[in-house]
């Protein structure tokens, strides 16, 4: 690579982050170079050579976004024009050596502030989840792929009885289900996920109360939620209860077996951020005992093995821990990054 053919902006980016953020770096780059001249290079399969050995020359760099790429603090010695960088999941222990050495300098370097670049996907995913558990859709699916009965919705000898299976009626009535429309939907949290997830069941005319000691006021309003300041409290009235918390040290276990056990008869829960957060075990027994019913994307136990007992279950709605991973989350993750970036004239 010619000296005189880097740009003032590179991006280097290696299959290993491609693997993982498949539309990101692309964006990324779309969006600096609509700013100006860029530098773009691609590693090949495997490759995992220093900053500075695949671009020898970083004496005119002035804007760098290194992804998963080794960066040393030789490398860093070598982007002598250097003003901004991301350095994001690189491989190696030089790092935050490297990192050092640039932040000594007055380089400024950016990370992620928030994982909000996925939030809205989760989100959007956990209502989702949430419509496909309170109807059985999923279910009702899979069912006609191979059998006819489920379009025969009368009543044996056409004489119906008052609560029964009715006409054109396919949802389980021993769970909460119909319209999200009233029901008393609780939180467990109030952050990026679970604000947007609050914001859309309020909009449908649920009840939403959520809990979280670390979320503002303000996250709360915007929500549409009432906030409750105990977690006991949250979960006694619940016909659809959602843990929705990052998992964390502080959140590990956070819903315990006893707040499971005093979740209401027919309640279904809803699990797109982490099971950690919850005592599986508990939850695995009432849902196993037509007690619960489940619409999940997270486990715990990855992938869940075909004989699982949740799988196919008639109150259990499950995905492969896929909520996060849209095109658009890759997006907001490189325009998160960019976004911090000093404006171009």
């Amino acid at each position: 690579m010619s000296p005189h053919s880097i740009a003032p902006s590179l991006i280097v980016v290696s299959p290993g982050f491609d693997a993982v953020w498949p539309f990101a770096a692309d964006h990324f780059h779309a969006l600096w170079r609509a700013q100006g001249p860029v530098t773009f290079v691609r590693l090949a399969d495997d490759e995992r050579r220093p900053l500075g050995r695949v671009v020898p020359d970083l004496s005119g760099v002035r804007r760098l976004a290194a992804l998963k790429v080794q960066v040393t603090a030789d490398c860093a010695a070598k982007l002598t024009s250097l003003r901004e960088a991301v350095i994001s999941d690189t491989y190696g222990q030089d790092r935050h050596s490297a990192i050092e050495a640039l932040t000594a300098r007055g380089v400024k370097v950016y990370a992620q502030p928030t994982e909000g670049f996925w939030g809205q996907s989760v989100a959007e995913f956990g209502l989702a989840l949430t419509l496909c558990g309170l109807r059985r859709i999923p279910q009702t699916h899979h069912a006609i792929v191979t059998d006819l009965s489920p379009w025969d919705y009368d009543p044996p000898n056409k004489r119906g009885r008052p609560g029964a299976r009715g006409h054109q009626f396919g949802d389980d009535a021993r769970f909460t289900s119909g319209t999200l429309e009233g029901k008393r939907v609780r939180i467990v949290g109030a952050g990026n996920i679970a604000s947007r997830y609050a914001s859309f069941c309020h909009a449908l005319g649920a009840d939403v109360a959520a809990w979280d000691p670390f979320a503002s006021e303000p996250c709360f309003h915007r929500a549409g939620a009432r906030r409750e300041y105990h977690l006991e409290r949250l979960v006694r009235d619940a016909e659809i209860f959602v843990p929705m918390v990052p998992l964390t040290d502080s959140t590990r276990g956070l819903v315990t077996a006893a707040l499971i056990d005093a979740l209401p008869k027919g309640c279904l829960v809803v699990c797109v951020t982490r099971m950690g957060i919850v005592d599986a075990a508990a939850l695995r027994r009432r849902v196993l005992a037509d007690e619960l019913a489940l619409a999940a994307d997270v486990f715990d136990v990855e992938p869940l093995p075909l004989t699982d007992p949740l799988l196919g279950r008639h109150n259990v709605v499950h995905t492969p821990h896929n909520a996060g991973r849209t095109k658009q989350a890759n997006e907001r993750w490189a325009e998160k990054l960019v976004d911090q970036f000093e404006p171009v004239p």
